[in-house]
This record gives structure tokens, C-alpha cells and sequence, in this order.
């Protein structure tokens, strides 16, 4: 199960695309397509199945990624099963311009991947896999145009947090029939690592409880992932989206574990080191997603926690450049210790789990102060991208001479502190940081980046976020002091498909805190926070949904769509939108128009 025999299964093949014929095709290994060999006839129809779809991703000018698991039907057989992906330009695959035979094995879940090169720019194609008798569904796919070609418009939608087991996926019907769009980004949560027996009512029904091979609560062995990775890509409407659109994809925390810094998980005080948890997690992650393996590294072999690097950037011609990273692999652990604030409080250091005070309603100054002791223990300031990762990035935007440069960022950007210096009794008169396990929580860190964007002149860059289950749209500054700082860029952030709002989160953050009459509803919340952060030019943070960003060379167009929660009666609303918000930037401007109810 090394990286080798993980490519070679994967099976990467260039074909002649422009002539519509196959090119003399070749992989890095004998052709195991056929292992019995002859002319034998094909099993009967119905012999094989493709129950999580079929899928692709990280698309460019000449190359797309393409994906499904295959597994004989009504069986548990552990043999390989032989399969062919055909590509083409024709929906009735009249003319093929690529036909790989594939190989599904046990080692991987069944799962398969192939990277087709040598297609056309800018071009729709259709796909699918056979099995014997046994056909897939039919995909589509879209190049991405050359990273010189001037192009009028580019589409795409990002969408984040579809925890199973909430609310309701129905934002995912409304994302699939979104027309024209080039491609879609996940910014990370694809599956929830916990929480599978949701109380009634708080969910659809289309979504019964999850139960993990182990028996446990969380996530742990390599069946689990998996098994959790089979459940989700079992919905219907989520294989629609990846049937219909490439999908670029990067990590938040719960494709491991919640707020997860290196191979940490941060359920307890403790912030117990599982590095075996976390590549369980890191191989069932690159066996689901169809990622391009010539930019994805991936080694078995390698017995650390980073045995994976997926940042990665894609161009979509000279009008974006798409910047993807990984906030999660190499980040340092939170500034401020959870076992710190449970010694404080008289708290387990240990076994509690004191997240209130270390990473949500974190005192400023506090915050302050141990990044003032991290700093000297590391020798720089802590970080969420981590040193290799933050020179590319910075190395990636310098060099970008795109039009607009758009950051795949999963945490929060945006300022989100709460000034309770004058309306709360000591000791909660103070200024509060609402998320330390967003960049609010490395705030050396996040200065270091905002004023390199400064410096080096970069314009119009836009980061498409999730994680925090809200609608935000901010100005981010060199200097978070709106009467100190330069506007250097823009925050977008969309709500998750399903996962339970941040307003909710704070009720239960802020118990016990003065703050009742100032977040009893909604609409009160929203307003404080802007009133607290006067760059946050929308903020909903009571909803679930997607975005869509229409992009031209003098605009920046996105769409927040809001859904419905569940019915009374705990059913998917047969009607989900609830409303649509517009924001507005125009080129050379780090500023932001809100229409709403559009």
C-alpha cells in the first residue's frame, strides 16, 4: 500500500483529445484490467454496482480527474473488480477521447481514480464507468481555460459543513441545478468524525443514524472513515452535484477531528496526540475525493501524521487563480492551552473540556499573552498555515498575475470580537475573541500575511470560507483597528449545507456570561456583531446554504442562498430557499455591496 502502487492502481493515462481518437495510451504498470484473461462474455447486467456515483475533480486546461467506487452487487467479495472509464465529448459516447481500464481493489475500498491529460481547454465532456454489463451513471466535467487565455466570465459555487446528521441536505438539490458553472470548491467538513445519533426531530429522516464498524462514539479505525465516507456519498443529491460539476476539495477539522491541530484531537483538555486516527482519516479522505494526484502527494509508507500535502493552486485563464491550503495538518496547537484555563478555573485539567476561555470567548489579552510565550518557546509566532505552507502561499500570490486571486480558506478571516468593557461586571469587562480556531486566534500570524498582501501591491483577492455555520462578508485589514488598518481584502463566508448555526453554538458558549439580552434572538446577535466589527458588511449567523460567485475582469458577484430549516414535522422542506443575498466587489476596490433578498 505504498504511493507507487497506489498510482499505478490509480492508473494515469494521456490521451490525443483534439482528434477525438485514442493515443497510444500507457500507464506505469502491466494492464491488471483483465486478470482472468480470454474472451470470456461479460456477467449479466446487474452483477456490479456504482453506489457512491461517479465524481471529478481538479480540473485544468488539459487534464480532469475522474472517480466512483465499483463493488459486485449483492456481495462481499474481496476480489478485484475490472472496470473501464470512458471518456467523451458526445453524450452518447458516440467517440471516445479516452477508455482506461481500471482495476477496484480491496486495498482502497474499491475505489478508483484515473487523470486524464491531453483534453481540450474550456471544454464540457461526459463520462462513466463499465463494469461487465453494468454501466454508471453519466458525469460531466468542464476544463478549466489556459492560465493566459483571457476569458469573459467563470462561474463557480463552494459549500461546506453537510454534517449527516442535521438539519437537512435539500441546499444540495438547488446547488446541482445551478447552470453554468465551471466548478465547484469544498472548503472542508465533508462528513462529521461524531455526533451520528442526532435526537428526533433534529434531522431528516432520509438520514438514520450512522453506526461505525468499531461501535464507538468518534471515528477511529480506517473502516470507520470509510464507512462514514460510503454513508454520505449514499445520498442521491450529493452524488447529483459531483455527477454534474468537477469538484476542487480541501480539509477542515472534521474529516478528522473537531478543532484538530497536527494528528491532536481537542475532545479533552488533554488534547490527546492519535497519529494512527489521523492518517486513517488522511487515507480515507484521498480514497473519496478526486483529487489530482500530480499535486497531491500521499505516501503509506511514511509513518507520520503528515504523510499528505494537499495545498495546491488551479488557474481558470488569466481571470482567477484559485489558491487552496490546508489549515488543519500543520497548524500549532491553540494559543491559548485548554488545560491552562482548567487549572485556572480549578477544572480536570485532563479529562475536562474546557474549550470556553482556550478557543471560544478567549480574553484579548489573555490571547495576548500566550502568543507572547508561544513565540519565544517556537521561535516564531504560532501558526495555522506553518512555515513550508506560508512561503508557498505568499511565494503562489506574489507571482499571480490573474486578475482575481481567490484563497479556498476553511476558518474564518474576518474580525469577530466582542467589546464588553462597558456593559459587563468584571471579570467579563473585556474584550472578547469570539473563535480561536479561526485566524482570530493567531494574530501575529494573520498580520504577518495581511501585511505581505500589503506590501506587494496584491489586488483583488477574495477568500471563499466556511466552518464557522454563518453567512459573513467582511473587509480584512493589515491592522484589525478600522481607524489604523488598510483594507487588503475580502472575507466571504458561507453557511454549512446542514451543520447546526454559530448562533446556536454561542448560546451555549456564552451561558453564564452577560450577554442574554444581547443574543436572544438572531437578528439582536447579528447586530451586536456588526456594531463590535464595523468592517462586517453582512452577517447572518443563523443559517444553512451555499454560495455562488459569478466573476468577470471588473466583478466579484456572490450569492448567499439561504434555506429553510426543517418542517414541524421534521421533514426536508419540499421548498428549501428561503432567500438569496448579492455581494457586490468591483475590481481595484476592497469593498463589499450587499443586496439582499435578491
Amino acid at each position: 500500500m505504498d504511493r507507487r502502487r497506489f498510482l499505478s492502481l490509480s492508473a494515469f493515462y494521456t490521451v490525443a483529445a483534439a482528434s477525438g481518437t485514442l493515443a497510444a495510451c500507457h500507464s506505469s504498470h502491466d494492464d491488471d484490467s483483465n486478470p482472468g484473461g480470454g474472451t470470456a462474455p461479460p456477467p449479466a447486467a446487474g452483477a456490479f454496482a456504482f453506489p457512491q456515483g461517479v465524481a471529478s475533480g481538479d480540473p485544468r486546461d488539459v487534464s480532469t480527474v475522474f472517480w466512483t467506487r465499483c463493488v459486485a452487487n449483492g456481495s462481499a467479495s474481496q476480489t478485484p473488480v475490472a472496470l473501464t472509464l470512458q471518456v467523451s465529448t458526445q453524450q452518447d459516447f458516440a467517440q471516445l477521447v479516452a477508455s482506461v481500464p481500471l482495476s477496484a481493489v480491496p486495498d482502497y475500498d474499491f475505489t478508483v481514480r484515473a487523470k486524464v491529460t491531453g483534453l481540450a481547454a474550456q471544454t464540457t465532456y461526459y463520462y462513466r464507468f463499465i463494469a461487465g454489463s453494468d454501466a454508471s451513471a453519466t458525469g460531466t466535467t468542464r476544463t478549466a481555460a489556459a492560465s493566459t487565455d483571457a476569458v469573459p466570465q467563470v462561474r463557480f459555487a463552494w459549500f461546506v459543513c453537510q454534517n449527516w446528521s442535521a438539519n437537512h441536505w435539500q441546499a444540495l438539490n438547488l446547488l446541482a441545478a445551478e447552470t453554468d458553472l465551471d466548478f465547484v470548491v469544498h472548503l472542508g467538513d465533508y462528513i462529521y468524525e461524531a455526533g451520528f445519533a442526532a435526537p428526533s426531530g433534529t434531522v431528516e429522516p432520509a438520514h438514520p443514524t450512522i453506526t461505525l464498524p468499531s461501535g464507538g462514539v468518534y471515528a477511529n479505525t480506517l473502516d470507520d472513515y470509510r464507512t462514514l465516507y460510503r454513508t454520505y456519498r449514499g445520498d442521491a443529491r450529493l452524488q447529483n452535484v459531483h455527477a454534474r460539476f468537477p469538484v476542487i476539495a480541501i480539509w477542515d477539522d472534521h474529516e478528522f477531528s473537531d478543532d484538530c491541530w497536527h494528528d491532536h484531537q481537542t475532545y479533552t483538555n488533554a488534547n490527546l496526540q492519535q497519529t494512527a486516527r489521523r492518517r486513517n482519516a488522511n487515507q480515507a479522505w484521498v480514497e473519496y475525493l478526486p483529487v489530482d494526484w500530480g499535486d497531491v502527494s500521499f505516501d503509506l509508507n511514511n509513518p507520520a501524521y503528515d504523510n499528505i500535502r494537499i495545498y495546491r493552486d488551479f488557474h481558470f485563464g488569466s481571470l482567477i487563480h484559485l489558491v487552496m491550503t490546508d489549515e488543519r495538518l500543520y497548524r500549532d496547537d491553540h494559543v491559548v492551552p485548554e488545560a491552562a484555563i482548567a487549572q485556572a478555573l480549578g477544572h480536570d485539567p485532563v479529562n475536562g473540556n474546557d474549550l470556553v476561555g482556550s478557543r471560544y470567548f478567549v480574553q484579548q489579552q489573555v490571547l495576548a499573552q500566550f502568543e507572547a510565550a508561544d513565540t519565544q518557546r517556537l521561535g516564531r509566532v504560532p501558526s495555522i498555515l506553518g512555515p513550508t505552507q506560508t512561503q508557498w502561499w505568499k511565494d503562489t500570490l506574489k507571482a499571480s498575475t490573474a486578475i482575481w486571486k481567490v484563497w479556498g480558506n476553511e476558518v474564518m478571516m474576518n474580525r469577530l470580537w466582542l467589546d464588553l468593557s462597558a456593559l459587563a461586571p468584571a471579570p467579563d469587562n473585556v474584550v472578547f475573541v469570539l473563535d480561536c480556531d479561526a485566524w482570530d486566534g493567531y494574530p501575529s500570524h494573520k498580520a504577518d500575511l495581511l501585511a505581505f498582501v500589503k506590501a506587494q501591491g496584491i489586488s483583488n483577492l477574495v477568500a471563499i470560507t466556511g466552518d464557522l455555520h454563518a453567512f459573513q462578508a467582511g473587509i480584512v485589514r493589515d491592522v484589525p483597528d478600522p481607524a489604523n488598518g488598510t483594507p487588503v481584502m475580502i472575507d466571504l463566508m458561507s453557511a454549512g449545507i446542514s451543520s447546526q448555526p454559530f448562533f446556536e453554538d454561542v448560546k451555549t458558549y456564552s451561558a453564564g456570561m452577560p450577554l442574554a439580552s444581547l443574543i436572544s434572538a438572531p437578528a439582536l446577535f447579528d447586530a451586536f456583531i456588526r456594531q463590535n466589527n464595523p468592517d462586517m458588511q453582512y452577517a447572518d449567523h443563523d443559517g444553512i446554504g451555499y454560495a455562488t460567485a459569478t466573476v468577470t475582469p471588473t466583478q466579484f458577484i456572490a450569492i448567499f442562498n439561504k434555506m429553510k430549516f426543517l418542517n414541524a414535522d421534521g421533514s426536508a422542506p419540499a421548498a428549501p430557499l428561503q432567500k438569496r443575498t448579492q455581494l457586490t466587489i468591483n475590481a481595484g476596490a476592497v469593498a463589499v455591496t450587499v443586496q439582499d433578498d435578491v
